[in-house]
């Protein structure tokens, strides 16, 4: 009997492998109908073609990183400031390539617009959704990094403002009381900025970006100034000999919570991913290069930016309404 019913069972996983009908009449789901599938893009039709014409791929040396939006029919394109440092060409959806003009920057919500280098003025724009009816659970799509295909997936999170984190180097501190005045580092965490820089326990932190440090409080405010991915120069005593280093500050909620099973999973997050007005909060599966493309509710308008890639299942986009009070100066003047 146990032989049967092994058997049986191995038929069935057979039969499910293949695609053929197993014991209860049902099949395997054609390829081209799974998760990201042909049949389910085209199912959400003109909007699969307006986010792909409409977005576009950003490279640096050859190299994807990150995307953009074209915002006017000119070749005026929004994308990701703190991403797209140093961008030479855009690629369009139809393997096309443009030489870069960087135009405009806005820091405050990490934005930026370029100008592709072209005689051509009739580039496909995308179309605005300025007011914000998405509510949670509600379908979001954005153009995949190749171009080539679209990725699905929905609203999962209130709008709300994401306040300032600031910058951390990832190090435990006391005040030393030595001779040689300054902050001694008590520990660094495994991974963090300090650890990747050099920095080790019981170095002794005389001056940050050449001020002198002789208190906690005094290092954690000149750190807490800077965001995300600047840079401050350290210098420290170890064994009674002066040295010098670098460190590129991380975020606070990753250096912190390295342990965290989630953000082990998530692979490269958004080196800024704080300090925004307000954010639309969705679950598309993209990378962290997909960041600076624009995101599209199911008639294929644009509803916002993704400006940060959080975790593995947390993205952030501007909301477009609140891009637009951003550039319409700008936009207005664009002959």
């Amino acid at each position: 009997m146990k032989e049967i019913v092994i058997a049986v069972f191995n038929l069935a996983i057979f039969s499910f492998v293949l695609g053929e009908d197993d014991l209860n009449g049902s099949k395997v789901l054609n390829a081209d109908n799974r998760l990201n599938g042909k049949s389910i893009q085209n199912a959400f039709g003109k909007a699969k073609d307006l986010s792909l014409e409409s977005t576009l791929r950003l490279l640096r040396n050859q190299k994807l990183i990150a995307l953009g939006g074209i915002i006017h029919p000119s070749g005026f394109i929004l994308t990701k400031a703190s991403t797209c440092v140093g961008a030479r060409e855009a690629e369009t959806f139809d393997g096309k390539k443009y030489s870069l003009k960087i135009k405009k920057r806005f820091e405050e919500c990490d934005l930026a617009i370029y100008q592709l280098i072209s005689e051509k003025k009739l580039f496909p724009v995308l179309n605005w959704e300025i007011e914000n009816n998405a509510t949670e659970g509600s379908w979001v799509i954005a153009a995949h990094p190749s171009l080539n295909e679209i990725r699905v997936g929905v609203k999962s999170g209130n709008s709300r403002k994401i306040e300032r984190e600031g910058g951390v180097m990832g190090v435990l501190l006391v005040n030393d009381n030595s001779k040689i005045k300054g902050v001694k580092v008590s520990e660094v965490v495994p991974q963090a900025a300090a650890y990747r820089a050099g920095l080790l326990q019981d170095d002794i932190i005389t001056h940050v970006d050449e001020r002198r440090v002789k208190t906690q409080d005094s290092l954690i405010k000149i750190v807490g100034k800077k965001d995300p991915g600047d840079v401050v120069k350290i210098t420290l005593v170890r064994k009674n000999e002066i040295k010098k280093f670098v460190v590129t500050l991380g975020h606070r909620s990753v250096t912190f919570d390295l342990f965290n099973r989630n953000l082990q999973m998530s692979g490269p997050v958004s080196k800024r991913k704080d300090n925004f007005s307000m954010i639309l909060q969705h679950d598309l599966p993209l990378p962290r290069e997909a960041m600076g493309g624009p995101l599209f509710n199911i008639e294929g308008n644009c509803i916002g930016f993704n400006i940060a890639r959080v975790d593995r299942v947390t993205m952030y986009a501007l909301p477009a309404n609140e891009i637009l009070e951003t550039i319409n100066s700008f936009i207005k003047q664009v002959p």
